[in-house]
């Protein structure tokens, strides 16, 4: 693989960190790093491979041309004011937040999936919501012989999801809880420690809130589905990392347990931990620095012939994010998708 000139916007941020040691962990080549951030976070220093960089304020001027690829982790707002800019200057640009998921002309890539979605790039690829992914993983392996009809799913979603502010709100609230005090931190819809809280996002016109029509409209596009029935509930629980839902979904022929256990399996990315005998199945724990989607409790859904229940768990993090990103920076690599010879 090439090293290119890499721009990170959000650098500074939990995502982008984890990008950072996972470009390590798997070896990645980089011919250049340059971490954007926000005024607050700009002068800060990060290590990589025994060099400091220091983190550099998010600008229009920023995006001078050399930059090879530029991967975008911060607000939708940042991502529509920069992501073009760095494209029309040259970039492979890999977006992060939920700004182009549902335009038309960005593919949606889980690479695992829809990797050939990305010969149609024009310059911008999007990846999906953090629980989209691991979704969409457990079920493409039946999905891909056996189309979905149905989706039903409720998700239990870590306060990393909110970024580090979500992680530093549940830590002090349950350090004032365990000592009697009630302090909300303020970075969840609803205080967040010792509780459940049914709203990720905010609400929309039919009562759904912003993250279950991520979950609903995204899934539909990356299984090229429009028509898929698509049910979701998104609440965020009190873990620091790692989402976990329940999922129920049936498929326009009836699925057997045992079989859609062993399909599931040979899915690249996902892990099967189901032995209920021996009580094995997964958790936001075990799933804590994976990139695998980890699933289990597969069994025959009791309400409908023919339909299955199961249970997914990834790492919030890094396959619901950095690491998505650069398997997407890996695929693009191979398909010659990178540079001023790329196809566009």
């Amino acid at each position: 693989m090439k090293p290119y000139a890499i721009t990170v916007v959000g650098g500074a941020g939990i995502v982008g960190r984890e990008f950072l040691k996972i470009l390590d962990e798997r070896d990645v080549p980089v011919g250049r790093l340059r971490l954007l951030a926000t005024r607050r976070s700009a002068g800060s220093t990060v290590e990589f491979r025994g060099s400091t960089i220091t983190i550099e304020e998010t600008s229009p001027e920023s995006f001078a041309g050399d930059d090879e690829i530029v991967f975008l982790s911060a607000s939708g707002d940042a991502s529509r004011q920069y992501a073009p800019l760095a494209r029309d200057r040259g970039a492979f640009v890999i977006d992060d937040s939920s700004a182009f998921r549902m335009d038309p002309a960005v593919p949606l890539v889980i690479p695992e999936v829809n990797a050939g979605a990305m010969a149609s790039h024009s310059g911008i690829i999007s990846q999906p919501n953090c629980t989209t992914t691991p979704m969409v993983m457990a079920l493409y392996p039946i999905h891909r012989d056996n189309p979905l009809r149905r989706i039903v799913v409720s998700t239990y979603q870590a306060v990393a999801g909110a970024g580090a502010a979500g992680v530093e709100g549940l830590r002090s609230e349950t350090t004032a809880a365990l000592a009697g005090r009630h302090e909300p931190s303020g970075t969840q819809k609803r205080e967040i420690a010792f509780n459940a809280v049914p709203q990720v996002d905010d609400f929309v016109e039919d009562a759904s809130t912003r993250e279950e029509t991520k979950m609903v409209n995204e899934t539909r596009k990356i299984l090229d589905a429009p028509d898929l029935a698509v049910s979701a509930t998104c609440v965020r629980v009190p873990t620091y990392f790692g989402h976990a839902m329940a999922i129920w979904a049936e498929f326009e022929r009836p699925v057997d347990p045992a079989e859609a256990r062993e399909t599931i399996a040979t899915m690249p990315g996902v892990r099967v931990v189901d032995e209920p005998g021996g009580e094995r199945y997964p958790t936001p724990v075990d799933a804590a620095g994976s990139d695998d989607v980890l699933v289990g409790r597969i069994r025959a859904d009791s309400s409908r012939p023919g339909a299955i229940a199961l249970w997914a768990v990834t790492d919030s993090i890094r396959k619901g994010a950095a690491t998505n990103v650069i398997q997407i920076i890996e695929e693009a690599d191979r398909r010659g998708l990178v540079g001023p010879a790329a196809p566009r």
